[in-house]
């Protein structure tokens, strides 16, 4: 056993993951997490003994390491889950994948027929340079359907237009799926788009009972893995870390270790240095942009309400964006079966009204939407919470890439430190993806050479598999698919 000693900072996927796999080379980690729960964003709450998510999460992969550690932990834990999202718009249900009877008839043939030559107009035509979202979506979907589906949604989500979103965003998260391939799976029934999963694997209690089983084997194999501990400073020596210090209570701790793993915001990472970067790397972490999220839950005294497993609210009336029927990803999640637990999920940027609106406004203000949009009846809800969760999405706008190459520069001279995960990364991935970088980062401590930089959603999404290249040791971009979502994905 080697007597090096690793902090990680994070105890969400990508940090637990890479905890664990430091145990397996004899590395020692101190797994330091800010809240009182693992897993990130992909915790479970839990509510008078009804559990939810921070937005839903599938357990869908090709990554067969992932598979692995998944099975490792959970084994029959997990529960095989059917799929169905759909989006409600105009006071109908839309099917996703898309059923060309379904929109024929939701749309009418006249407003279908305006959408399939506007398909065709943008295809034959396409817009250039394609640089944003909007540009993006148009040039595959036609600017009739944009605007019809995506341009609602997609800026309720973000709270910017859909012109200042980058087609990067786009590109990551709506992979092999357009108008055509919609549109072959309607008829023929088959796709090949990764969008169109339709069954996943579940934890039974949640994501978070996947976390929390990462917490007790790190713990039960020497690891410790501290909550509550917010790291507040970060001493370097030029190019090398030398501590970090974190709050525990109303005290300080400095902790010593020979690597340092961070899937912390890079923008508070870099802002926590002492002594600080130079001013140009501080003012591209200060130029990084986040959305922040926040989940009333509405428990209602209803046995059923809708069959989905979460719908996606285009409708422009009403700010809630996309709703969860936790019941439907596992009926443990709620611990009455006479009752039904609801996620409703905004996005909103803190200081904004949304943000700042106290808890039981917050309850009103979802009890009447859900009513309004006929989903239930405000008058069966009878209970429910708030979840606030600040910088749960990295914002991909016009300058990220430039502040994000003047930070990885940066970031890539130091001997001892690397970052992984969402947060870490500033990259909007799944939760494999950050498992993976998470593996290949206490790799890397062990010896191996692995650029975690080089191991981007855009290559996952295309399934391939980087071998050596100008010398250097094998460089892995994911062996294997991280499945997507669609563009309603924005919430996941």
């Amino acid at each position: 056993m080697s007597h090096e000693r690793a902090i990680v900072v994070g105890g969400g996927p990508a940090g637990l993951t890479a905890a664990y796999e430091l145990l397996r080379h004899g590395i020692q980690p101190v797994v330091l997490e800010a809240s009182d729960k693992v897993g990130g964003i992909a915790r479970t709450e839990t509510y008078k003994g009804y559990r939810f998510d921070i937005g839903g999460h599938r357990f869908y992969t090709k990554v067969d390491e992932v598979t692995q550690l998944w099975k490792e932990m959970l084994g029959d834990e997990f529960i095989r889950v059917r799929r169905l999202s759909r989006i409600f718009y105009d006071g109908r249900f839309f099917s996703y994948p898309l059923s060309a009877w379904n929109v024929v008839s939701n749309l009418g043939l006249v407003e279908s027929a305006r959408i399939l030559a506007s398909y065709f107009k943008a295809r034959l035509r396409p817009l250039q340079p394609e640089e944003s979202f909007e540009q993006w979506v148009i040039n595959r979907f036609g600017e009739r359907l944009y605007e019809t589906f995506f341009k609602t949604y997609t800026e309720k989500v973000w709270g910017i237009p859909c012109s200042e979103i980058r087609a990067d965003w786009a590109a990551q998260r709506i992979k092999g799926l357009s108008l055509v391939a919609a549109a072959m799976n309607a008829v023929f029934g088959f796709s090949r788009a990764k969008s169109l999963i339709e069954e996943f694997d579940y934890p039974r209690l949640g994501p978070g009972q996947m976390w929390e089983r990462f917490q007790e084997k790190i713990e039960l194999h020497g690891g410790q893995v501290l909550m509550k501990s917010p790291v507040i400073k970060i001493t370097r020596d030029g190019q090398k870390i030398t501590s970090v210090t974190a709050r525990r209570g109303n005290q300080t701790t400095e902790l010593v270790a020979d690597h340092y793993i961070a899937s912390m915001p890079l923008s508070k990472l870099l802002l926590s240095l002492d002594p600080p970067p130079p001013k140009h790397v501080v003012e591209a972490a200060k130029g990084l942009k986040y959305r922040d999220f926040l989940i009333v839950t509405l428990i209602i005294n209803q046995p059923k309400l809708f069959p989905d497993n979460w719908i996606y609210v285009h409708t422009p009336e009403v700010r809630v964006g996309r709703i969860q029927n936790f019941k439907n990803w596992s009926a443990e999640m709620v611990p009455d079966q006479s009752k039904t637990c609801l996620g409703m999920e905004y996005f909103c940027s803190r200081g904004d009204d949304l943000w700042e609106m106290d808890d039981a406004k917050l309850f009103r203000l979802a009890t009447r939407e859900i009513d309004k949009l006929g989903l239930a009846n405000g008058a069966d809800v009878e209970d429910g919470c708030v979840v606030r969760q600040p910088k749960a999405y990295p914002v991909y706008d016009a300058e990220y890439r430039a502040h994000l190459a003047v930070i990885q520069e940066y970031l890539q001279g130091f001997e001892n430190l690397q970052t992984i995960g969402r947060a870490g990364m500033h990259r909007y991935n799944n939760q494999d993806h950050s498992m993976l970088c998470g593996l290949y980062a206490a790799r890397n401590v062990a010896g191996a050479q692995y650029d975690l930089w080089d191991v981007n959603t855009e290559r996952s999404y295309y399934e391939e598999h980087q071998t050596e290249r100008r010398g250097r040791k094998p460089t892995v971009a994911l062996e294997a698919a991280v499945m997507a979502d669609n563009h309603q994905a924005a919430a996941a």
